[in-house]
Formats: structure tokens, sequence, C-alpha cells
């Protein structure tokens, strides 16, 4: 019996403390970065620039292959009028060529190629003034956590009502 007196005081005793001790509750909140992107101009003229450059590449790349197929195609038509050893000179012009056309390939459009760097150094200067943004609106609804939603499942379920996407737009001057 005094045993469980005992618990009873330690277990009324944290009660106590519990209910005197304020309580925090954190705040979670959720913003749609691609929404966000979306929706400010200087991503469409990232986007634009991006886009034209990736065209430009890929003409390039076009044309390394255009001669390729010619210089196979007139190794082919001249294959019987060539001796063995001029035919096997055209033959490593071909496979030059070739590489070339890979390294170019790789060099431009391959992982940390030109592409993804020209990609990168035009959008740090949007994620900067985004993040600025998510910072300050965090800050004035005392946000403890916020997810995006566009990256990727780990939001299972959202409340509409939790989502900070267009406090951030206000923060970038982009209200509708």
């Amino acid at each position: 019996m005094e045993r469980s007196l005992k618990l009873l005081f330690l277990f009324g005793f944290i009660g106590t403390l519990l209910a005197w001790s304020p309580v925090y509750a954190q705040k979670f909140g959720y913003i749609d970065s691609e929404f966000l992107l979306n929706k400010h101009p200087d991503y469409k003229l990232v986007q634009n620039e991006l886009t034209s450059l990736s065209e430009q590449w890929k003409k390039e790349a076009q044309k390394l292959e255009q001669e390729i197929k010619e210089m196979r195609s007139n190794l082919k038509a001249e294959e019987v009028l060539l001796t063995e050893e001029m035919y096997q000179e055209r033959l490593l012009a071909i496979q030059e060529k070739e590489k070339q056309a890979i390294a170019f390939n790789n060099r431009v459009f391959g992982i940390n190629g030109q592409y993804y760097q020209k990609q990168a150094e035009l959008l740090q200067p949007l994620q900067s003034k985004i993040f600025d943004a998510i910072d300050k609106v965090c800050k004035r609804f005392n946000l403890a956590v916020l997810f995006d939603k566009a990256s990727g499942p780990l939001m299972i379920y959202s409340d509409p009502r939790h989502d900070y996407s267009e406090f951030v737009l206000q923060e970038l001057g982009l209200e509708k």
C-alpha cells in the first residue's frame, strides 16, 4: 500500500508539473516549389535561355551525326575504288569523328555537363530569392517545419489551409 501511495504521489507530481509548464505546439506548413517557380517571371526567362542553348547544342550534335553519316555513305560508295590502306584511313577518320561526337554529347549533356552547369548558374539567383522569401514567411508565421509538396512522395496528405505558397509569392512581390 505504501508503494502505491508513492506511485500515486509521483504521478500526481508529474501531472502537476506538466499542467503548469508551458506547452509549445510546433506549427507545420507546406509550399509547392513548382507552383512558385512557374509564377515567377524570372523562371520563364531562365527556361527560355536554357531552351535556346539546348537547341543550339542539339543542332551541333546533329551536325556531327550528319557528318558521320556522310562519311560512311562516301566510304560505302567509293569502297571498290579504294586500296585497303585508303579504306582503313577513312574508317579511322570515321571512328575519330564518332569519338568526337560522343565526347561532345558527354561534355554538353552528360552528368555535370555544360547544360546542367548553365541551368544551376541561371537558377541560383532565383532559388536564393525564393529561399529568402520562404525564410521570412516561416519566421512571420512561427513555422517549425515547412515541407515542399513538389519534392516527391514525402507528403501523403496535405490540407490546403496549411499551404503557404501564396505568402511566399507575396513576399516575392508576385501577388495575384
